[in-house]
């Protein structure tokens, strides 16, 4: 993995997150301009890690399963004062950064990671004045795993970088034990990937509990009564069109041989560039859905006919195959939940035209940060037939 381009990226998320209202072109310098409600607090979550590899259930150096893991977080968030129209409009939604350690109890198979993220949480549904069932999701990076090491005979560690992505998403039980202190505790499940940029790329998965409180800054002195905030229908259009491209870089693994039949992992990473648009039709104020043409171009695909006979293992050799085969073209379906400066966007899509062997049933998940109105940043990923992993998905968008 390329490091400097990782924490490029990483750094411009973490700055993001707060630069912009997607719905009312707010920047960074009005956001805060805004009476907001600032909250601090921790969070522990012990969970399962499920022997997904041979490596977790034992078959590693250490011939020790890995089956739990332990995490502790500080977080820092931020919702609209619910005494403002935007408090009103999205009561008790927050966004907010988080920093974590995370232990599986092998620091010398696994490492012990630290975890940089952004999350967003919201209300399912209000119980009581006090106590809400909501849910949040996380994104962000974990740093200092034990990686792969090519030199252990019959070792196979479930990821082979250092740094890798990090994605959650729980259900939350919250409880207002006062004015200033909130009570949470809930599920959660995580995923530790590098987004197939390199091999391997098993990744790590744990479900388990969450239990954490936080401490709001800022209470309100008092409550202010104020009539429901109705949407401006004539200033929210109905309809609207996303159009984004993005690139990556993967590493591919390919069969060959007389019978086809003799995995090689080629040297090298290989690019990938892809262009989406979308017409999106917006539901009511949370929630799109709409189609896209996907047209992507891999750098990796398709070469396994173009394989030079004789060259295996560290000096495997192709011809480069047509432009023509290395592009596929789709359609997807696409549903997308609305949210201050996030929008979370998830695509079914069946390849028309896809270059040999490659899956042509196809699906994405991808997180749109707004930088200014109808500007966002895309990171995602995109997978065939739901477990063949492909590619990541960094790219910039315009919403017109």
């Amino acid at each position: 993995m390329n490091k400097k381009r990782f924490w490029t990226a990483l750094t411009a998320v973490l700055m993001l997150f707060i630069s912009t209202y997607a719905e009312e072109n707010i920047t960074l310098a009005n956001v805060f301009g805004r009476p907001l409600q600032w909250c601090v607090g921790v969070e522990t979550s012990p969970a399962f890690v499920p022997g997904t590899t041979a490596f977790l259930k034992g078959t590693n150096p250490k011939n020790s399963a890995v089956h739990n893991s332990l995490s502790g977080t500080l977080r820092t968030n931020f919702s609209f004062d619910k005494n403002s129209h935007d408090g009103s409009l999205y009561t008790n939604v927050y966004q907010g950064i988080g920093i974590g350690a995370l232990s599986f109890f092998h620091h010398n198979l696994m490492g012990t990671p630290i975890s940089a993220h952004v999350f967003q949480g919201a209300p399912i549904l209000h119980l009581n004045n006090r106590l809400w069932l909501g849910y949040e999701w996380k994104f962000g990076a974990a740093m200092g795993w034990k990686k792969y090491d090519v030199n252990t005979a019959g070792s196979n560690a479930p990821v082979s970088t250092s740094v890798t992505a990090h994605m959650a998403f729980g259900l939350r039980l919250n409880y207002s034990l006062s004015a200033n202190w909130l009570m949470t505790l809930g599920i959660e499940a995580s995923h530790y990937s590098n987004g197939n940029t390199s091999i391997p790329n098993a990744g790590v998965n744990s479900i388990g509990a969450i239990a954490g409180v936080s401490y709001l800054l800022n209470a309100p002195k008092e409550k202010k009564h104020h009539s429901k905030f109705e949407p401006d229908t004539d200033n929210h259009t109905k309809w609207f069109y996303d159009i984004m491209v993005y690139g990556s870089w993967r590493k591919k693994v390919v069969c060959v041989g007389s019978n086809d039949d003799i995995p090689q992992i080629i040297p090298g990473r290989f690019g990938v560039l892809g262009f989406q648009f979308s017409p999106m039709r917006k539901l009511n104020q949370w929630i799109a859905t709409g189609v896209a043409l996907d047209v992507q171009y891999d750098e990796s695909a398709g070469i396994a006919p173009y394989w030079v006979e004789g060259s295996f293992h560290d000096n495997v050799k192709f011809y480069r195959p047509p432009f023509i085969k290395q592009l596929s073209t789709g359609l997807s379906a696409h549903a997308e939940l609305i949210m201050p400066i996030f929008a979370i966007n998830a695509g079914l899509g069946f390849d028309i035209l896809n270059p040999k062997g490659n899956k042509r049933f196809y699906q994405s998940l991808t997180l749109k940060t707004f930088v200014v109105r109808n500007v966002y940043l895309n990171v995602g990923y995109r997978l065939g037939n739901f477990n063949d992993p492909q590619n990541l998905m960094l790219g910039l968008g315009i919403r017109l």
